[in-house]
Formats: C-alpha cells, sequence, structure tokens
C-alpha cells in the first residue's frame, strides 16, 4: 500500500486551500485509566511533542459505554484535546499514523496498549474521526485510513447519525466541542483578517 496519497491528489491546491481558509481545528480523543495520573501526563506530553501546543483541554468524561477497549482497562476515562491553530484536513492520515505510533510506545509486556488515541478534526460544519476500520459510513483516505463524520452541528446544535458511537451521541461531549468550534471560528477570522490586510 502506497505510503502517500495517489499521485491524482498532488495536484495544485485550491485558492482556498493556499490561503489556509478551509483549515480545520485538530482535535485528539484519549481513553486511559484515571488511576494512571502518570500515565496521563506522559501521552499529553507526547501528543504535545507531536502535534504541536495544546489550546483547549476537556474535563474528564467516565466512559462506560462499551466493554470494547476493556483490554486497556476495565475503568477508563475520555479526554480531549484541540490543539492550536488551524490545520489541513488532509492531515488527518498523517495524524492517526502517529497516534497509533504513540498507543504502541505506551504498551507494556503484560497488558499491550495502556491508551486508545482518536485523533480527527473540527470546523464550523462537523466533526470528523480517523479509523482504521472500514464500514459503509466511512470514506477511505489512503495507506488504509478511513474518515467518519461522527457528528455535524446545525442549528439547533450538534445531530449524530445512526451509526454514531453511543458516547458522541449522548451530548455529554457537546459543550466542549462548542468550544473547540467557537476556538476555529475565532482562529478563522484571525485568518481572514491577516489576508484582507495584505
Amino acid at each position: 500500500m502506497a505510503a502517500g496519497p495517489p499521485d491524482d491528489r498532488r495536484r495544485p491546491m485550491s485558492k482556498k486551500a493556499e490561503t489556509g481558509l478551509n483549515g480545520v481545528k485538530l482535535i485528539i480523543g484519549l481513553l486511559y485509566p484515571p488511576e494512571d495520573a502518570e500515565l496521563f501526563r506522559w501521552v499529553a506530553g507526547r501528543l504535545e511533542s507531536t502535534f504541536g501546543g495544546i489550546e483547549r483541554e476537556s474535563p474528564s468524561y467516565s466512559f462506560d459505554y462499551t466493554d470494547y477497549y476493556k483490554n486497556i482497562s476495565p475503568n477508563l476515562t475520555r479526554r480531549f484535546f484541540i490543539f492550536k491553530g488551524l490545520r489541513h484536513p488532509f492531515g488527518l492520515v498523517v495524524w492517526k499514523k502517529l497516534a497509533i505510533s504513540i498507543e504502541a510506545e505506551s504498551a507494556s509486556e503484560k497488558h499491550g496498549r495502556r491508551v486508545n488515541i482518536d485523533p480527527g478534526y473540527i470546523d464550523g460544519a462537523r466533526l470528523v474521526l480517523a479509523s482504521t476500520k472500514d464500514n459503509a459510513h466511512r470514506i477511505y483516505m489512503w495507506d488504509d485510513i478511513y474518515a467518519e463524520v461522527t457528528l455535524i452541528h446545525r442549528k439547533s446544535g450538534w445531530e449524530s447519525f445512526s451509526y454514531t458511537f453511543p458516547d458522541f451521541a449522548s451530548g455529554i461531549y457537546n459543550e466542549f466541542l462548542d468550544h473547540a468550534r467557537a476556538d476555529w471560528q475565532s482562529d478563522l477570522k484571525a485568518l481572514r483578517s491577516v489576508r484582507a490586510a495584505r
């Protein structure tokens, strides 16, 4: 499998892409054992050294929606990080690959990986998450990585789909996602002001 996008994706960027006006906010969801504060600090540090400065960190959310991750720990906490600046959405594949590498670094001989790291992006209209698993509602990107529109944002707020993960569909993260969306709006407004002044 090719390590990068196929040749027909290496066309010149659109004017919007060149100016950064289609930029998105990188969001990373972390699942980890709440009792392991040292592990959390290590992962947060690795995320920052890999992806850049953290702009916003969510509260801790108790995660008991599935036992799929019981190999990590029977008790899990979810936390999100929003990173500074705007990124090109095509970076989703690279972000997922880097996240997988950090998961592997966290592994111990007894328990395997000790965290789950889910990168994605947020803009004014949607929350998109990366996945290594194919499904009817996911779009193939490249290098065995898929993209999923997990939530969309309308005037009434965040809306889920029939396939949306139960924790995201529950609305428990909506307040934090609203703040992240506002960060995106603020960055975009600032970028437009800079472009207009040129």
